[in-house]
């Protein structure tokens, strides 16, 4: 029990990272020597020392000369394996063994290959005592971001949309027509600053002229990504006003022009969603939230290319209008955002 007490305080700290460190996952580190915490630490910021590093520099921060003698006694709690190859930062596993710290407890082994294992035999061989698997079901979920990415070669993908109350997406006519209410627009910038991306097609973009950004919600935006094959966008729409990283996915042309990028694809019509799951894996983007419109929701889900779905329906009806998209998956949570309601489902598929 206590070993999962500070495994979860592990967890506790890598969610810190959510908004930050991006492609690489969320991890937290505990130091604990005669039965107290000396020293903990997270991946703070993409590029920047690890966990373990902060951890290890947060023991000498408070113990002095005495971080030596204490690390050599020391378990370290650590909710992802150490790595143990040299990227923008020198291998972790390296630096626990430079340490000489007597245990290693792990949450979840590292699937990346240059990682996975490799770390913990590092470790092993130097003579630390390592055991891995604590809470790993926690940690898988903290991170399935980055778990999609490594297993699947594609980013985590969100669908999202909101609906009345009797099933209809969007009005018949083009216009712009709030659904959701003030605090479920404010709860969607949020989601938007937890995730690498976000993604419309033309339509959506011509009709409600969206700004695709987090101004509801303190967080950095999103990279937005826009379908638009024969580039028709009005360049007066806010898609292009250079304030956030915008990529165009096109049949027309490839190019940059200052913070829009033109990405060419071949034939869009056909495995559009597996096409732009590959391109954003290409890119570096672990996480993508799709806003719609119905067209593009329905080709990720008849391609079964999603992981959650957030449904937020409204308490009101309309006369008529477009059909929601239909969803089947594993209901994981029922929220109440005061006169709406918000439906996350899973797809185990």
């Amino acid at each position: 029990m206590v070993d999962e007490l500070y495994m979860r305080r592990c967890l506790e700290l890598a969610e810190i990272g959510l908004d930050n460190v991006s492609p690489n996952p969320m991890v937290g580190c505990v130091i604990v020597a005669d039965g107290k915490i000396i020293g903990e630490g997270y991946h703070r910021q993409y590029g920047t020392a690890h966990a373990e590093v902060n951890a290890i520099n947060d023991v000498f921060q408070k113990h002095g000369d005495l971080g030596h003698e204490l690390l050599k006694k020391a378990t370290v709690y650590v909710s992802l394996e150490p790595c143990a190859h040299f990227g923008k930062t020198p291998p972790c596993a390296d630096l626990l063994v430079k340490h000489q710290v007597k245990e290693v407890i792990i949450g979840n082994t590292d699937p990346f290959p240059v990682v996975n294992g490799q770390g913990i035999e590092k470790l092993r061989s130097a003579g630390i005592k390592v055991s891995h698997g604590m809470l790993a079901a926690e940690g898988r979920a903290l991170n399935k971001r980055f778990f999609t990415r490594v297993e699947k070669q594609r980013p985590y993908i969100i669908l999202k949309w909101a609906q009345t109350a009797n099933g209809y997406f969007t009005p018949l006519i083009n216009q712009k027509k709030w659904i959701s209410n003030a605090l479920s627009k404010k709860l969607v910038h949020k989601w938007r600053a937890e995730e690498d991306a976000l993604l419309v097609g033309k339509k959506t973009v011509m009709t409600d002229n969206p700004e695709l950004n987090t101004r509801e919600w303190p967080g950095s935006n999103p990279v937005r990504i826009v379908i638009d094959k024969q580039l028709e966008i009005p360049e007066t729409s806010h898609v292009y006003n250079d304030q956030v990283k915008t990529i165009f996915l096109n049949e027309v042309k490839t190019d940059v022009i200052g913070n829009n990028h033109f990405v060419q694809m071949e034939d869009m019509t056909f495995y559009l969603p597996q096409k732009i799951a590959f391109q954003l894996y290409l890119m570096d983007i672990q996480s993508v939230i799709i806003e719609g419109g119905a067209n593009i929701l329905n080709q990720f889900i008849s391609a079964g290319l999603w992981d959650e779905a957030r449904i937020i329906k409204s308490s009101t009806n309309w006369q008529e209008g477009v059909t929601a998209p239909q969803i089947n998956g594993f209901l994981e949570d029922i929220i109440t955002l005061d006169t709406d309601t918000l439906f996350i489902h899973q797809n185990r598929s």
